[in-house]
């Protein structure tokens, strides 16, 4: 099965998200994303098919794609959806990618994974918007990422009992296994989005 690029979940609630954009002009460490339980039918599908895309596929930022993609009712995406108040602001350590089923990562380390591989920083990976992104980015309202409330007290009562040895160890090994898998996969992404280029040696 093929990465898909932009999609992900908020990791406290496990609900999915679009990502719009990855970073902010001047606020590397927030994410623009679309919560998608909050979208109707037809606006839900028709950002999935764009997703699909090729456009969206090839593009780092998905808002590149939404300021020229229209909705089945004609309206442009990006200020549609900015106008319904259904772009939020999130910080990028509480989203996790998805580009397929055994891959997750968080968007701050995946920023600092392409920012590495660009030469760049973090703050650097920004586009430059328009004055309509200008805009979206200052007016998203913040998303609820807080755990949903049957899950508070589950989490405290685990958070409370000390593993064993012999558990720590399982996790650990579990945890390494997940890592080096997740890592060759990362490798793999990055390389996709900037390709290494390879030094070329003239012989005299």
């Amino acid at each position: 099965m093929a990465d898909i690029k932009h999609v992900g979940r908020i990791a406290s609630t496990g609900r999915k998200c679009i990502v719009v954009y990855r970073t902010l002009p001047g606020d590397a460490f927030n994410a623009i994303i679309i919560p998608t339980e909050t979208l109707s039918e037809s606006y839900h599908d028709a950002l999935i098919n764009l997703i699909d895309s090729t456009a969206a596929q090839t593009s780092n930022e998905l808002s590149e794609v939404l300021a020229r993609a229209l909705f089945p009712d004609g309206s442009t995406m990006l200020p549609s959806l900015h106008t319904k108040g259904l772009l939020h602001k999130v910080p990028t350590d509480q989203i996790l990618m998805t580009p397929n089923p055994s891959v997750s990562i968080l968007l701050s380390e995946l920023n600092q994974i392409i920012a590495e591989k660009m030469g760049v920083s973090v703050q650097d990976l920004s586009i430059k918007p328009d004055n309509k992104q200008v805009e979206v980015q200052e007016i998203a309202t913040a998303v609820d990422i807080s755990p949903k409330e049957q899950n508070v007290e589950a989490v405290k009562e685990s958070s409370q009992l000390p593993l064993t040895n012999d558990q720590l160890a399982k996790k650990y090994r579990s945890d390494a296994d997940r890592l080096s898998k997740e890592a060759a996969q990362l490798r793999r992404m990055a390389e996709e989005l900037v390709p290494i280029k390879k030094k070329v040696t003239t012989v005299e």
